[in-house]
């Protein structure tokens, strides 16, 4: 069956709306089904045209390649690679991390919203965070002493 250029690259942006597609083969596929035949030459001039972008995960529409990133690595992964000491003093904890690792932990921390830490500073290889009061310090602590180990 015969389609317009309008109606098949619409119908283009419509299934790579639905989902990121791995390759042009699996586009073609997918058009295919849909009932529009198309060559490879063809579905490169319309992908071209319509401006998609090839990401690793495949073809997607502009400005959604941010989507395609993969998620930062969780806070236990942060801590076992970069957290070196943990030291307790009152309230208080003090965390050593490798040269420049202590601000992207500490987000990481931040990013937690844990209700034992009332706040955090990070310098460059010091993260030192506050907790409400003595017990509650030694169990964050422990907590990231577990998490390090």
């Amino acid at each position: 069956m015969s389609m317009s250029k309008l109606a098949r690259q619409n119908l283009i942006l419509e299934l790579v709306k639905e989902e990121t597609l791995p390759s042009q083969d699996e586009l073609r596929r997918r058009l295919k089904k849909a009932g529009a035949r198309v060559t490879q030459a063809t579905l490169s001039r319309d992908i071209n045209e319509l401006g998609l972008v090839k990401t690793p995960e495949g073809y997607t529409l502009p400005g959604r390649e941010e989507a395609a990133e993969p998620p930062p690595p969780s806070l236990p992964r942060l801590m076992r690679e970069f957290v070196r000491e943990v030291r307790q003093a009152q309230n208080l904890i003090v965390l050593k991390t490798t040269a420049g690792s202590a601000q992207p932990v500490a987000a990481a921390l931040d990013g937690e919203a844990w209700p034992e830490i009332v706040g955090t500073v990070a310098g460059d290889d010091t993260i030192l965070i506050v907790a409400p009061d003595l017990k509650t310090c030694r169990r964050l602590a422990d907590g990231i002493r577990g998490m390090i180990a």
